[in-house]
């Protein structure tokens, strides 16, 4: 039902539609882009949990301002999870939130000058730990915004803890409130809201017996924080003026490993999970073997690095049991970082047996860009992927994996396009798809 308002009432927030999908409820109701959404039920929208939340009514009552003033009350009756097919200028429905600490170990602030300004943004935005599983400080987070989580039941939230010690919380995001907002984990935990954390380990800072006190903190908050990684601070070479930090060790890394599997021990036996990961990055650095896939309680982590090669393997050979072997002659390059190089050598030899004359050369890119101790293909740039493939290729294809690229863009963090590079390199790109099955496709050319 559509009733027209003539009264044009001042609205604090206004939403101006972008897309308005064909065929959806929007369409249908004579929404446009251009128009403002002003309130649903009554309710002004602040941003994008209010407007989620009464999406999930059968009935929504939707006021629209067109463009010349005139406004429409809209009353739409849906099924619960049924959307309305409309999208806005802004994502979040409202600013996005810059982050106002200044972490020891924030990669941010080791980046090179002169890159793209959307590079040097610092978000801290709880909205996106829901929306594309970002890691929040809370230190940003006002108790409105934590009320509101708790009134919207929004779930899982991922929460960036460094360290349970408020003192040396507030000494490595150089925030002096830092500590204080430790209190509103346990707000979340009392409403049975899900978390999931991380600690980004420093050393001489929260390693050691502070991990162990983290550790043995966050375990009074299962079982609704549900996972806790560990992973190693980020180190490029752009470092100059800020807090001294130095690399793991082999050693180092052995006793990271030998703490947290003492508390898997410790917690599997009650809860049923492992509950604390260690990111691949250790066990690597350590030279051991990676868990078994058990271990990982169904990749809470992955974004963190925790299970992915485990993963990946696990993929790839399952996917590679099912495939028709054959003895089609294959010549092509793989790029990746220098972290996984290993495991990827691992899985084109174990394709030898069915595929014995498919040929892959495998390069790993030393990260010349941002200094020789980052190792994840995230972070390789175009221009060290020409430098160090050209000449060197094998065959008439290059594979490189989905996450060397801008999300849903042709673009490297340098600026480099995938056209750029295969110019340069004068061979024809794989992007491949983050499955060790997309990886075995590709490699056969069954893309």
């Amino acid at each position: 039902m559509r009733e027209r308002i003539a009264e044009n009432r001042s609205m604090r927030h206004e939403h101006i539609i972008s897309i308005v999908r064909p065929d959806s409820i929007a369409e249908e109701m004579g929404i446009e882009p251009g128009d403002k959404l002003l309130t649903m039920n009554g309710n002004e929208i602040e941003d994008i949990f209010d407007y989620r939340y009464y999406m999930e009514d059968e009935l929504v009552v939707l006021l629209i301002e067109k463009p010349d003033g005139e406004q429409w009350e809209l009353e739409i009756e849906k099924d619960e999870p049924e959307d309305l097919g409309m999208e806005f200028e802004q994502g979040l429905m409202d600013e996005y939130r810059s982050c106002h600490n200044k972490c020891i170990f924030c990669f941010i602030d080791q980046m090179p000058p002169g890159m793209r300004d959307t590079l040097y943004f610092k978000d801290d935005d709880s909205r996106l730990s829901f929306l594309q599983g970002n890691y929040v400080t809370l230190t940003n987070m006002s108790d409105h915004d934590i009320q509101r989580i708790v009134k919207y039941h929004l779930e899982p939230i991922n929460i960036s803890f460094q360290t349970t010690n408020p003192e040396l919380r507030c000494r490595m995001l150089h925030n002096r409130f830092a500590g204080d907002a430790l209190k509103k984990v346990q707000v979340l935990y009392d409403a049975g809201i899900e978390m999931n954390g991380q600690i980004v380990l420093c050393k001489g800072f929260n390693d050691g017996k502070e991990l162990e006190r983290s550790i043995r903190d966050l375990t009074g908050y299962l079982p609704f924080l549900r996972s806790v990684s560990v992973v190693p601070v980020g180190l490029s070479k752009y470092r100059d003026g800020l807090e001294p930090l130095e690399p793991f060790t082999k050693k180092d890394a052995l006793q990271v490993l030998d703490t947290v599997h003492r508390w898997q021990e410790k917690i599997y036996p009650k809860y049923g999970i492992h509950f604390i990961h260690a990111s691949d990055e250790w066990y690597i650095l350590a030279e051991q073997e990676l868990p078994e896939e058990e271990n990982y309680d169904g990749y809470l982590q992955l974004e963190n690095g925790v299970g992915m090669l485990r993963l990946l393997y696990e993929e790839f050979t399952e996917a590679l049991s099912e495939a028709e072997g054959d003895r089609k002659e294959r010549k092509l390059t793989l790029a990746t970082g220098r972290l996984a190089y290993p495991y990827l050598y691992r899985l084109m030899d174990t394709m030898k047996e069915k595929f014995p004359n498919t040929e892959v050369q495998i390069i790993p890119i030393r990260n010349d860009f941002f200094g020789e101790m980052i190792t994840v293909s995230g972070l390789i740039t175009g221009q060290d992927l020409m430098n160090q493939t050209k000449g060197n290729i094998t065959g008439n294809r290059l594979l490189i994996p989905c996450n060397m690229l801008r999300v849903d863009e042709d673009v490297f963090l340098d600026d480099y396009t995938v056209a750029d590079v295969e110019k340069t390199l004068q061979v024809e790109m794989d992007i491949v798809k983050s499955s060790g099955k997309d990886l075995l496709e590709a490699v056969l050319g069954e893309t």
